[in-house]
């Protein structure tokens, strides 16, 4: 009973406990919900204060862009009316622009119709006068015209061909000028190969050890060398050789023999160096006269100067274009025999001649004169007759030719100068040089022939004296010339030689 009655206490002591924390519990819950409900109703009247700022704030916004809106329209409406006024403006004015425009063209007209009221009557009056001259005269207004058309074409062609030949004085005045500029610009761009072959001469050496002894105790020997021959030594890099350098061909020869012997000798010293180059130039002096000797003798030429010897001797020492002067001198008086011979002259004036013609090329003194010429004073000098000294002057067409033995030395001057391998020139760029002159001079309208001559020196051109009159033959050559100078490249200068005749033919029978 005792324990029934405990367990009902505890069983009542639970139940009341329970209650009491439903209660608890309740309370809390209701306090929790109510504290909801009032941050709810804090959080949503804030809420609606944002909302309602952003409104009053979008709303003056919203104000501000219209009353901007209507500033812009305003001023817009403000400048639409300026323009409509300016363009109303400018519209009267070409309103009155265009009357006054109207007023002008009508005064215009009226004044054209004047005009042509008055060219009428002086055409009238034009025609009446030029029946009257007709009348007069007795020549009808178109024969006048073809008159005075020829007439003009004659005055024309007159003032031309003046003009032309006043061109062409002046060019010949200012031409020593200009051709001392192209020769300039011709040597720099265009002479090296030449210089090289006509200004070097490279001396070979058996060993490098031998340039310190040439040079010398700081260069006293090549010093010494140098004065001695007048030749330039030049000492470089180049393995086994020496270069002498000079214009003088018979100086270089000199030093080239003198080094032979000093390296022989192996005695190099200032005082060895003048006694072997004064040997070496009496035994050059004593080869060029030997030569010169022995160079008569084989062409059969006798009676000249000793000093006209001495100067065939030195062509041994000169070139031309990689050929010989000595050797061209001797192949020009061979042919100039054969020729003469051939022509019933005398063989052996055309041989002296021909082996003197170039005898200027080899003076001792530089005169400013062509070699023709100076060759010819010099054979002059040392007593040689006028026919030789004319055939020598005269071979390059310095002075007129006077005897026929200086068109033979002119002729095979130009034979040995321009065959094949003589000279150093390309033998088909030669043919063809010579082929353009002929081709060009054939492309003119009355040309018959054509002759390259002299290798391409001279170009004679034969015209027809039916097709061709006098005084069209200068103005031709005139043109032929520019054309070969505009369109074609040659050493020297080309001479043009247009020729007309008339030949008259009848057979009596």
């Amino acid at each position: 009973m005792y324990l029934l009655w405990n367990v009902l206490i505890a069983f009542g002591a639970l139940l009341i406990g329970g209650g009491i924390t439903y209660l608890i519990m309740n309370t809390t819950s209701l306090n929790i919900i109510k504290k909801a409900e009032a941050e709810a109703e804090v959080i949503k009247k804030n809420k609606l204060l944002e909302v309602k700022e952003k409104s009053i704030a979008l709303k003056l916004e919203h104000d501000n862009q219209v009353r901007e809106d209507d500033k812009r329209k305003a001023a817009r409406e403000q400048q639409l009316n300026q323009r409509e006024n300016q363009l109303n403006q400018r519209q009267g004015d070409l309103q009155r622009a265009q009357n006054e425009l109207n007023q002008k063209s009508q005064q215009v007209d009226a004044q054209a119709k004047a005009l042509e009221f008055r060219s009428a009557e002086i055409e009238k009056m034009n025609r009446e006068a030029q029946k009257q001259l007709e009348a007069i005269s007795g020549i009808s207004a178109e024969d006048a015209k073809k008159q005075l058309v020829e007439a003009l074409r004659d005055e024309a062609k007159t003032a031309a061909m003046a003009y032309i030949n006043d061109t062409m004085e002046e060019a010949r005045i200012n031409a020593k000028k200009e051709a001392q500029k192209i020769v300039i610009q011709t040597i720099q761009r265009c002479a090296s190969e030449t210089t090289v072959e006509n200004a070097v001469t490279v001396f070979h050496l058996d060993n490098e050890e031998v340039k310190g002894r040439i040079i010398g105790r700081e260069g006293r020997n090549i010093r010494a060398l140098e004065a001695a021959t007048g030749a330039e030594i030049i000492v470089d890099d180049t393995p086994d050789c020496i270069t002498i350098s000079g214009y003088d061909p018979i100086r270089r020869e000199v030093a080239a023999l003198a080094l032979h012997q000093l390296i022989q000798d192996g005695r190099i010293h200032p005082a060895r160096i003048e006694e072997v180059v004064a040997k070496v130039e009496k035994q050059v002096e004593d080869e060029i006269i030997e030569t010169g000797k022995r160079t008569t003798i084989d062409l059969g030429v006798h009676g000249l100067h000793p000093e006209l010897i001495r100067l065939i001797g030195k062509m041994k020492y000169r070139s031309s274009y990689g050929q010989n002067l000595l050797e061209h001198s001797r192949e020009t008086a061979n042919l100039s025999a054969i020729m003469a011979a051939e022509l019933g002259l005398n063989p052996k004036r055309a041989r002296r001649a021909g082996l003197l013609h170039d005898i200027g090329k080899v003076a001792d003194n530089e005169e400013e004169l062509p070699h023709a010429a100076l060759g010819g004073k010099i054979c002059e000098k040392y007593g040689e007759k006028p026919d030789i000294v004319n055939a020598v002057a005269a071979h390059h067409d310095e002075c007129e030719m006077e005897t026929l033995i200086a068109p033979i030395v002119q002729a095979c001057d130009a034979i040995s100068g321009a065959r094949p391998g003589a000279r150093r020139e390309i033998v088909e760029s030669y043919i063809k040089r010579l082929n353009d002159l002929e081709a060009i001079a054939m492309s003119f309208p009355g040309v018959v022939k054509t002759y390259a001559l002299q290798a391409g020196r001279e170009l004679r051109v034969i015209v027809g004296a039916d097709q061709i009159g006098d005084k069209d033959t200068e103005l031709l050559s005139f043109d032929l010339a520019k054309r070969i100078q505009d369109e074609m490249t040659y050493p020297g200068q080309v001479k043009v030689t247009v020729i007309r005749e008339t030949r008259a033919i009848n057979y009596a029978k």
